[in-house]
């Protein structure tokens, strides 16, 4: 897709995300009571602060696997794996968005046992969730993408 090509986009606000990450912690307190949480980045850092303060979870690492740019998803890629050890039993995994699933089945695949949640889930992969707050069936806009359309990063512009 190209940036001039026209999509259909829901822009989330600050504090529709931060309500949004609050109705999931609702869900989640009836679940279990975790102790260790996994940030699928980048995504999944800013509704895992949310969360881990709501939860008063302070055992937080990162997964980091890149997937998207800012218009498409691509191939796979793992780039820093998480320190959790084992089949994730007790460990909660916390990501914005489950698109097509794609990335939650590579942690579903290493970590069968976690909880995986996200605030938002798209039809193709919500089944591979087990707890998101809103169905979303269009491009998100989340608040830290800074703009009001997907933008492309200033270091790939060569802005400093």
């Amino acid at each position: 897709m190209s940036e001039d090509t026209e999509i259909e986009m829901v822009d989330i606000s600050w504090e529709q995300f931060h309500k949004d990450c609050r109705a999931l912690v609702k869900k989640l307190i009836k679940v279990g009571n975790f102790k260790k949480m996994v940030a699928v980045t980048r995504g999944g850092l800013f509704p895992a602060g949310v969360i881990a303060r709501e939860m008063e979870i302070r055992d937080i690492d990162t997964i980091c696997i890149a997937s998207y740019d800012e218009y498409s998803q691509g191939k796979l890629t793992l780039v820093k794996p998480s320190m959790i050890e084992g089949d994730g039993e007790g460990v909660l995994f916390v990501d914005d968005l489950v698109d097509t699933g794609r990335t939650i089945e590579f942690i579903k695949q290493k970590y069968p046992k976690a909880h995986i949640a996200t605030v938002y889930a798209k039809e193709h992969g919500k089944h591979l969730v087990d707890t998101y707050v809103s169905m979303m069936d269009c491009w998100v806009l989340f608040p830290w993408e800074g703009c009001m359309q997907p933008a492309t990063p200033m270091i790939k512009n060569g802005r400093k």
